[in-house]
């Protein structure tokens, strides 16, 4: 045998990049890393439910639906109640929204310094088919103060006032990807070990692709300019790939280059996805990686939430294909004033 190889380092945890990196902050006092552990903690038991879910019947439909008037799945219910424990759990959050729950979620924590705002399972309807479904999470400090509850002003916090924000990805293997603010890493886990490894340090996402995501079954109530954008996409020879799973979707873009679009449609006249547990955090993430995000005219992290639960369009992914989309929505625009 190799004796070389016995000796390989196994990597760095999660754990252990996240206590250098807090030394990086002279006045960090450790709150927001115990959370990020926290998160991850329910990530290892949430990635355990998914990988057994064939085998003791939790998968499938739970028989109700969520504040979103969605069918809510088993592993949708099971993966809240987890999150929701870990972070009421862990002492440092005083307030959740969650895509699962209507009402803001207090943790009893009044002494909490931290606001999260939740999606625990994205791409649930593609969890009987075994596609790859994931968790998206957004961290801000709470403005009112401690020693009560947290209140909606804590929660309805522009995306520019994140203090970190990340996604899991259950796939081929479960990875975390996470940033504080100062560029993007990924870690991957390793079940035998119970740990998340460093595996893709400071992610860089190419300036532009040549793939694109879109649900095309809603293209006959595309805008013009999105309509215009995607025949512009189709000309250029890119690549359609669209798995229905955000998190899946927007990873692989991530790394490869591309763009992920979710307009407003007939049918959805905001768009589909939520502000502040999906388009938030992921905008977070693609701006520390050198990519883009908006809702075809503004800036995602820049816009100002009204309700929990508020939805908005997103093009988000690598900035010269972000550029070229608001362009041709721009164009619309101009050309609708000349009407």
């Amino acid at each position: 045998m190799d004796h070389n190889r016995l000796a390989l380092p196994v990597g760095t945890t999660l754990d252990r990049f996240i206590m250098r990196k807090q030394e990086d902050f002279p006045y960090a006092t450790g709150e927001l890393s115990q959370l990020l552990r926290d998160i991850a903690l329910a990530a290892k038991i949430v990635n355990r439910e998914i990988n057994r879910s064939g085998l003791i019947d939790i998968a499938g439909a739970y028989g109700n639906r969520n504040v979103q008037g969605e069918d809510q799945q088993k592993l949708d219910v099971i993966a809240n109640i987890r999150f929701i424990r870990a972070l009421r759990n862990g002492g440092e959050v005083c307030t959740i929204i969650s895509e699962e729950d209507e009402d803001i979620i207090q943790t009893g924590n009044t002494q909490g310094k931290y606001v999260v705002a939740i999606d625990p399972l994205d791409g649930s309807s593609n969890i009987d088919v075994n596609v790859s479904i994931g968790t998206i999470f957004s961290i801000y400090r709470r403005i009112s103060p401690t020693g009560r509850e947290g209140n909606s002003a804590d929660c309805l916090q522009p995306g520019t006032h994140q203090v970190a924000a990340g996604y899991v990805i259950y796939g081929s293997s479960t990875m975390l990807v996470y940033t504080t603010g100062n560029g993007v890493n990924g870690f991957t886990y390793e079940p035998s070990l119970g740990e998340f490894f460093l595996s893709h340090p400071d992610i860089q996402t190419p300036k532009t692709g040549k793939v694109y995501s879109i649900n095309e079954g809603s293209s006959e109530s595309f805008s013009p300019g999105v309509a215009a954008f995607v025949k512009h996409c189709k000309d250029s020879s890119f690549s359609a790939r669209y798995i229905g799973s955000l998190v899946a979707d927007f990873h692989r873009n991530l790394l490869k280059g591309g763009i992920y679009i979710y307009p407003a449609t007939a049918k959805d006249k905001n768009g589909k996805l939520r502000l502040m547990y999906e388009c938030n955090p992921l905008a977070f993430i693609v701006e520390q990686a050198g990519g883009k995000s908006s809702n075809g005219e503004q800036r995602t992290l820049e816009i100002e939430p009204k309700t929990c639960h508020e939805r908005c369009p997103v093009f988000i992914g690598s900035r010269e294909l972000v550029e070229q989309a608001e362009a041709f929505l721009a164009q619309e625009i101009q050309e609708a004033t000349k009407e």
